[in-house]
């Protein structure tokens, strides 16, 4: 597993590269976010996606994420109407993720079976926008929930020393805060808060 010691305001370009091409290399990282650290890999990786299964023991019903530099790709990915438009981008970017219909461009084995839906989030920290930016392109993201446990690992040597032989790398950025994402279901016309996590959202509730 390689380590990137980056630093949380200022992310060394060099480094988010090296970090950036593991995830081209279809490696599963793990990377910090505005709420907590969590699961990356590319749009489309198997064998990181694989990895990223086995580890948590999730099943094929799971709702994915996609992490996003901004809304501009938004319509590759879910379908969204004016309305819903104007409030996504009133509310990103911030600790939330909206669960919306997934379109034909995502792949069937990330979006949910049943519901055909794909969770979209765009993060304010400084290291997912530096590696977002990198890529290019969407990353598939997961939260840091380990089997059996209830909290969300937030100490970088805690994590390096509970899966140092199952990810591929992991960007130390510090100790970082373990509020979970709140989650929104813009699927049904009216938003529906499905976990009340970081971020208040009453304003998308009127």
């Amino acid at each position: 597993m390689q380590t990137f010691y980056i630093h949380p305001d200022n992310p060394q370009p060099r480094l988010i590269d090296q970090a950036a091409q593991l995830l081209r290399d279809d490696k599963l990282i793990i990377y910090p976010t505005d709420t907590s650290y969590a699961f990356g890999c590319r749009l489309g990786a198997k064998d990181a996606l694989d990895k990223l299964k086995h580890i948590r023991n999730l099943d094929d019903k799971h709702q994915f994420t996609l992490l996003c530099r901004d809304l501009s790709e938004i319509a590759t990915y879910a379908v969204v109407d004016n309305h819903q438009f104007k409030q996504l981008k009133a509310h990103t970017p911030a600790p939330i993720t909206f669960i919306l219909t997934a379109t034909r461009d995502v792949p069937k084995k990330l979006a949910h079976p049943k519901k055909k839906t794909i969770g979209i989030r765009v993060p304010s920290n400084p290291i997912a926008q530096a590696l977002l930016e990198a890529m290019d392109e969407p990353i598939l993201t997961s939260s840091l929930i380990l089997p059996n446990h209830t909290d969300i690992l937030d100490d970088p040597f805690e994590i390096e020393d509970a899966l140092n032989n199952q990810i591929d790398g992991l960007i130390n950025a510090g100790i970082q805060t373990i509020k979970l994402t709140t989650i929104i279901d813009m699927t049904e016309g009216t938003p529906k808060v499905v976990r009340q996590g970081a971020a208040n959202v009453d304003s998308l509730l009127i």
